[in-house]
């Protein structure tokens, strides 16, 4: 894997955010380029909204924005502030209560990067989910190679 996809990769953008203190345009940048749908869309009117609030630095509603185009079908399900943290938590099932439902949470001091957080680790587990569930074939033996059997009967 080369060094521009391991920097890029959900799993390092998470330990980058967490031990961030503030968003930065840079960061935020990386994490539009990991993204899967923001390429493919082309230079739409979501796609420059996302970029019109990071060129503002509005990063809490870049956050949301870049949520709501890159996972259509998660929504955020909490957003609370305790003890000087917020966590967020993000849901395909928002209308389940919270012991059946399986969100995914994120939290930080920042807003924008407890959302992010959240984001990314969504992003992390469609990524695992994307591989297949069927294993792969192992190659032909060689054809040199014969079974043997060892067994004894004694």
């Amino acid at each position: 894997m080369t060094a521009v996809l391991r920097h890029n990769d959900p799993p390092s953008l998470g330990s980058r955010l967490r031990n961030t203190q503030a968003m930065t345009r840079p960061l935020m940048l990386d994490i539009v380029k990991a993204c899967r749908r923001f390429p493919s869309l082309g230079r739409s009117e979501r796609t420059a909204r996302v970029m019109r609030l990071i060129d503002a630095e509005a990063w809490t509603d870049a956050a949301l924005a870049l949520t709501e185009l890159e996972l259509p079908m998660w929504r955020v399900r909490r957003i609370a502030y305790d003890e000087g943290e917020w966590h967020c938590a993000l849901s395909r099932e928002r209308e389940l209560p919270d012991w059946l439902d399986a969100a995914v949470e994120g939290c930080h001091g920042d807003l924008a990067i407890a959302l992010l957080s959240a984001f990314v680790e969504v992003q992390a587990l469609a990524a695992e989910a994307s591989r297949p569930s069927v294993p792969t074939v192992r190659p032909a033996p060689d054809s040199l190679y014969e079974p043997v059997a060892c067994e004894n009967f004694s």
